[in-house]
């Protein structure tokens, strides 16, 4: 049994997707961000960095006692290797899927991120960020479609990059993207999400537009803060 913490973020997502094709036992523990619970010691002991997703593996493989692992990517590469599926066994075939989860890590996800913020959840609208990240996201739809090109996904068989990437163009919207200009990602996208096993992750999901924030919740969503820091308006973290 694993305990998946976290709710309904396309980095949660990520991991949902994988226990589901893996078929790994699973239980989903929430993680109420806006009340700044991801700063609760019980959880930061799990989850160092006090994001979500985390994953606490109470069957892992050495037989010892419960596992945690924390961030999306390094969560897809343990179920990957403890399930030995869905990243391949050669040296090149698993560099690739290596790659492009990294690609994911490193551009795709915060890149979206920062675009989604500024256009939707920054206090002012500063052009030059929002032109920044929303150009940046456009490259990177770019640089996924020009892969997809005559593959049916990303690093050869469907894998845990595939299972990266889907997730944050899920909420595309957010990043002012349409899907129609990248068609070798639309079709991918369209390929991944009839997977029985993405439609067992996502069965809850109900797509919500950019949410309005209060101060107290911008700061600890934003800025880092505890909820009794953001309170007294403390800028220490």
């Amino acid at each position: 049994m694993i305990d998946i913490y976290g709710g309904q973020t396309p980095n949660v997502f990520k991991p949902l997707i994988a226990l589901e094709e893996m078929g790994e036992a699973y239980s989903r523990i929430p993680v109420d961000i806006l009340k700044g619970e991801q700063f609760a010691p019980a959880f930061l002991a799990i989850s160092p960095n006090n994001r979500v997703p985390a994953i606490v593996d109470h069957d892992p493989l050495d037989g010892g006692g419960p596992l945690p692992v924390f961030e999306s990517g390094a969560i897809l590469l343990y179920l990957a290797d403890k399930h030995r599926a869905f990243i391949p066994a050669d040296a090149r075939g698993r560099a690739a899927v290596v790659e492009w989860l990294m690609w994911q890590m490193g551009g795709q996800g915060p890149m979206c991120g920062q675009a989604g913020h500024f256009r939707n959840y920054a206090p002012e609208k500063i052009p030059y960020a929002i032109d920044r990240y929303s150009n940046e996201v456009r490259r990177l739809y770019g640089v996924l479609d020009t892969r997809l090109a005559g593959r049916e996904f990303i690093a050869g068989d469907y894998s845990i990059a595939d299972m990266a990437c889907w997730p944050w163009i899920l909420f595309r919207d957010h990043h002012g993207v349409a899907l129609a200009d990248f068609p070798n990602v639309e079709r991918w996208y369209a390929a991944v999400e009839a997977r029985p096993a993405v439609r067992r992750a996502l069965a809850d999901y109900q797509p919500i537009p950019p949410m309005t924030f209060t101060d107290a919740q911008r700061a600890v969503l934003f800025g880092g803060q505890r909820p009794q820091a953001a309170e007294a308006g403390d800028e220490r973290h």
